[in-house]
């Protein structure tokens, strides 16, 4: 019984790890709680599959607090996606993927990081700014809301 209770009120911090075919069927029901059009679990699966897509998981026991994931070519990566589930958020999860990710993808030769996010994503951006990254553009009217108002995608980069 004390062991319940201590697991139940344990504040410990999410293991991370890379993440894996095993791990679709979460990553999936994250990214469609996270953001406004969520990817199939076939959209993970053929991403996980692929060799240089390089994605990393943030697990608490059993629950998936987040993930990142991105694309390597030609020396550079694109981050496609990073999800952090409501009750991890602000709590560093998205700083210790981050961190983890960009040493992992340093480790592959990769020389430079870019990813696009929303001009209204206060957390985000503030997160990337504090991780080093860059804005290098932006693409006007990229995203539309749920309440179908348009915002631009500022695109980031960081040198590694």
């Amino acid at each position: 019984m004390i062991a319940f209770f201590t697991q139940l009120f344990a504040r410990g911090e999410p293991s991370l790890n890379e993440a894996g075919p095993r791990d679709v069927g979460a990553l999936a029901v994250l990214h469609g709680r996270s953001f406004q059009r969520g990817w199939s679990e076939d959209e993970f699966e053929r991403l996980l599959l692929d060799r240089q897509v390089l994605a990393h998981c943030a697990r608490q026991g059993r629950e998936l607090a987040g993930f990142i994931l991105s694309r390597r070519a030609a020396g550079e990566a694109e981050i496609l996606s990073v999800a952090v589930a409501r009750r991890w958020r602000g709590r560093s999860v998205a700083r210790r993927l981050l961190d983890l990710h960009l040493r992992r993808l340093a480790g592959l030769g990769v020389g430079a990081v870019f990813l696009e996010v929303e001009e209204g994503n206060v957390a985000a951006l503030r997160l990337y700014a504090r991780a080093g990254f860059r804005e290098v553009g932006r693409r006007p009217d990229y995203y539309q809301s749920r309440s179908a108002a348009r915002a631009a995608a500022c695109v980031l980069r960081r040198d590694l």
